[in-house]
């Protein structure tokens, strides 16, 4: 009888152990991928998200109004855009108000303050930030330690087609400031200023040149998630001043030492978006004995007290700048405030070239600023 209760359980161990095996082997029905984003032969993009427990999505798209989502009885949230300009934009998704990236999509845009997914809506090689069969630069990634700012920090360097450093060959040397919550990636990885540059160059629109990104921060606490604001007129003359102090102790040095760049203030050109803006007039208007050409593309973030803000404006400035251009969108929230700018210089007889587009504070803006800006240099 003892033997028969040991075989019997020994019997239903094996039979719960196989039950056991049998489950875990049992593979669950795959879920179909979600394909994200889809855009569509006439350039309208189809944006899905799978979250069943949702109760609301929206997709907020660069240059338009947040769009509602629907879901269908798998759980996947989706919207069709209307025909869409080529361009790349940046988007998220908002779910039950909960900014999200786009899981299914790699092509991202990123941000220090919010990286966003990002979506390309391709167009034909004509459009300048397409990559075109023409050759093409290289992009170089320079790490160094600012005594200036005590950190790590970094700076782009963009050399043109055919650029030879064993060369005789010297260029001219423009230097271009990222905005507000970007980082010295943010012309390269997002404003596309590289392809923008090879095929202006490639067309014989714009003159060979090398191109410098520098981080724009000289107060990195600036850009802290809990840190201050360029509404702060202590923290902004300081993020301000310190950056340029870097800029010219640091960055430009390093530049002129390593690549074959032309010396002079008619070789170098500065501008900047936003910030960079406002960094790139603050700096160019002050020291028009290192630079002859300045732009800015929307620049925000300057104390509206422009006699302090740039104290050597004056008529005498025309005989030495080559070219001062502000641009802004119509659409965009500080179009006012680079009105006032380009008023304040026309009233100091400062020869401004003010140009004004369909748009707003964004980078499908800045693209075409720099495409339109670049040809003008060093002519």
């Amino acid at each position: 009888m003892k033997n028969q209760i040991t075989i019997i359980a020994l019997l239903a161990l094996a039979s719960w152990s196989f039950a056991q095996s049998t489950k875990s082997t049992v593979t669950p029905p795959r879920r179909a991928a979600v394909i994200s984003p889809e855009v569509h032969a006439d350039h309208s993009v189809t944006f899905r998200f799978r979250d069943p427990n949702a109760k609301a999505v929206m997709l907020a798209l660069e240059g338009s109004k947040a769009a509602p989502m629907l879901k269908d009885d798998s759980g996947i949230w989706s919207v069709t855009t209307e025909p869409l300009d080529p361009d790349f934009y940046g988007y998220m998704f908002q779910a039950d108000g909960v900014a999200l990236l786009d899981p299914g999509n790699s092509l991202f845009k990123p941000n220090l303050l919010g990286t966003n997914s990002m979506v390309h809506v391709p167009g034909p090689p004509s459009l300048p930030w397409e990559v075109s069969d023409v050759p093409h630069g290289e992009v170089h990634h320079h790490f160094y330690k600012s005594a200036i700012i005590g950190d790590d920090r970094d700076f782009y360097v963009y050399t043109p087609p055919g650029y030879d450093p064993q060369s005789t060959q010297q260029y001219p040397v423009f230097y271009l400031f990222h905005g507000y919550s970007d980082d010295a990636s943010g012309w390269t990885a997002v404003g596309r200023a590289n392809f923008i540059l090879d095929n202006l160059i490639a067309a014989g629109k714009a003159k060979p040149m090398l191109l410098v990104m520098p981080l724009g921060y000289g107060a990195p606490e600036i850009v802290a998630r809990n840190g201050g604001s360029l509404r702060d007129p202590e923290l902004r003359n300081k993020n301000y001043n310190r950056f340029r102090d870097a800029l010219f102790e640091e960055v430009m040095p390093q530049v002129e030492k390593q690549y074959r760049v032309q010396a002079g203030r008619e070789s170098r050109a500065i501008a900047g978006l936003s910030m960079g803006g406002a960094e790139s007039l603050f700096i160019g208007l002050n020291a028009v004995d290192r630079f002859a050409w300045i732009g800015a593309f929307s620049a925000g973030g300057a104390s509206s007290d422009f006699e302090t803000t740039y104290p050597k404006v004056d008529g005498k400035l025309n005989d030495q700048i080559k070219l001062l251009w502000i641009a802004c969108g119509t659409e965009d929230g500080l179009l006012t405030g680079n009105r006032n700018v380009c008023g304040w210089l026309k009233g100091k007889g400062i020869q401004v070239t003010e140009i004004e587009t369909p748009g707003s504070h964004s980078w499908r803006v800045w693209r075409r600023n720099l495409a339109t800006f670049a040809p003008l240099l060093f002519r």
